[in-house]
């Protein structure tokens, strides 16, 4: 009897459990200036810079669709200012309302952009092709992940590249949760779309063997994504993707926090470090913004498709990295 009635009340305990285990970016600050993002199934969002996404939970599986910027992601009508060189604290939280800190701590966190034909606030980026910024894995320990941090509430920071370019940016935030990824389709992926307008006199950029496409960029099998081993230390863990673009590393004037442990992926690219909160109260515009008419993502690929589009291009051109320490 006594098992009947726990089995009755486990889903009530279960269910809230897995909501709130799950996250997504409520706010990013840029320069100080502080950027509101929408908590989810608002009835009404308001103006913001980041995408919405329809839910909290990860995207399943290296070739589904919304791998590009989230479940069903919404055109923002906004774009934050940026310069080569801006500093971006990115915050991730749990739930979906955003009171719940982010659940996750193992994986690691990577940032890619893609530059917008025209305005990002009605940019289809689902034939975008993506250059990586920066890549944290673990820390200097060998066994923690950067990625452990936001567990306090700390956003994770990014550095515009010294030398970009000007125009108008998609920042694809993107964490990659392994907990169950010992197993092909195992891993979990957390991406968040940011839309930014950078400005300068710079003019510089990815080559073509350093961009990728999402989905495509990834493999289930590949390493990085099937983690077998990922609760055997010590942790030899390659980045998954393509390297970070060598204009990145040429123009960075900054490095991130260096790794001195055995087995440790440390950061590579702009500096991408964690801070103890946001620094400014400025706040971005609030005023509800017109239902969003597109997505991120608007059609699929199938898989063959993806194959073709990059060996086209020469986009999977990726140099597997065993990551060591610095």
């Amino acid at each position: 009897m006594m098992l009947r009635r726990l089995a009755q009340f486990l889903p009530a305990l279960v269910i809230p459990t897995l909501v709130s285990a799950h996250g997504y970016v409520q706010q990013v600050t840029i320069d100080g200036t502080v950027y509101k993002g929408n908590n989810l199934n608002v009835a009404t969002p308001a103006a913001s810079i980041i995408r919405l996404v329809s839910t909290n939970s990860p995207v399943k599986g290296a070739d589904n669709p919304f791998l590009n910027c989230g479940q069903d992601a919404q055109f923002a009508s906004l774009s934050g200012n940026a310069n080569p060189g801006s500093q971006l604290e990115i915050l991730w939280v749990g739930g979906t309302d955003g009171s719940s800190n982010w659940p996750h701590n193992t994986g690691p966190l990577m940032h890619y952009m893609t530059k917008c034909d025209g305005s990002c606030s009605t940019y289809n980026s689902t034939n975008s092709e993506w250059f990586k910024i920066s890549e944290l894995g673990l820390e200097a320990d060998g066994t923690t992940w950067y990625q452990a941090n936001l567990n306090s509430r700390a956003p994770a920071n990014v550095t515009i590249p010294s030398t970009l370019a000007p125009g108008n940016y998609l920042l694809r935030s993107e964490i990659i949760s392994l907990q169950l990824a010992m197993t092909a389709g195992g891993a979990e992926f957390y991406p968040a779309c940011i839309q930014l307008q950078i400005g300068g006199s710079q003019t510089q950029g990815p080559t073509s063997s350093e961009e990728c496409l999402f989905p495509g960029c990834y493999t289930d099998d590949e390493a990085g994504i099937l983690t077998p081993n990922i609760y055997n230390p010590p942790i030899q863990y390659t980045f998954p993707g393509p390297p970070v673009a060598s204009f990145v590393n040429a123009g960075s004037s900054s490095t991130a926090p260096s790794s001195t442990g055995p087995a440790s992926g440390s950061s590579s690219g702009t500096a991408s470090t964690f801070a103890n909160g946001p620094s400014s109260t400025i706040i971005a515009s609030s005023t509800p913004s017109p239902t969003a008419t597109g997505q991120c993502m608007l059609s699929g690929r199938s898989t063959s498709e993806n194959v073709v589009k990059r060996d086209s291009r020469n986009k999977r051109t990726h140099k597997r990295r065993l990551v060591r320490a610095h």
